[in-house]
């Protein structure tokens, strides 16, 4: 499925909790109707694709590495996302991850749960994600 192309038009995220899981790599294994409904994709578009399918491409990539070395390490993380929606608009999400675990305590997924964020947070990860991607190369 090939990632559609950003335009520059927020879609207000106002209500609701979006969530989601993956397996260890990232895979989408569930996603809820709040999900299907603010990235704009049917449930069936979502799962078996790797989460990165709403990636922002003004996401710096060190602050999903910080996440990744977190969440394998058994940490819950959380964050400012902006997301990309398959219409080409993009939202924000205060995001919260954490592991799943089975029986034996080894990690088997992990569990996403979003929320609205509020304008002063968006500002401030808004300049700093800026900043981080003017030092990617």
């Amino acid at each position: 499925m090939s990632k559609p192309v950003p335009v520059n038009e927020e879609y207000i995220f106002t209500d609701g909790v979006i969530i989601s899981e993956t397996d260890t790599n990232g895979v989408i294994t569930f996603a809820n109707r709040k999900f299907c409904e603010i990235s704009g994709y049917k449930k069936e578009e979502l799962v078996g694709q790797p989460h990165s399918i709403v990636r922002h491409p003004d996401m710096p990539k060190a602050a999903f590495k910080d996440m990744w070395e977190t969440i394998k390490n058994g940490k819950n993380w959380e964050g400012l996302i902006k997301n990309l929606r398959k219409d080409g608009k993009y939202y924000w999400v205060m995001s919260y991850i954490k592991p799943k675990y089975d029986e034996n305590g080894n990690i088997i997924g992990y569990i996403a749960a979003r929320r609205v964020p509020t304008r002063p947070e968006i500002r401030r990860y808004e300049i700093l994600y800026k900043e981080m991607k003017s030092k990617e190369e």
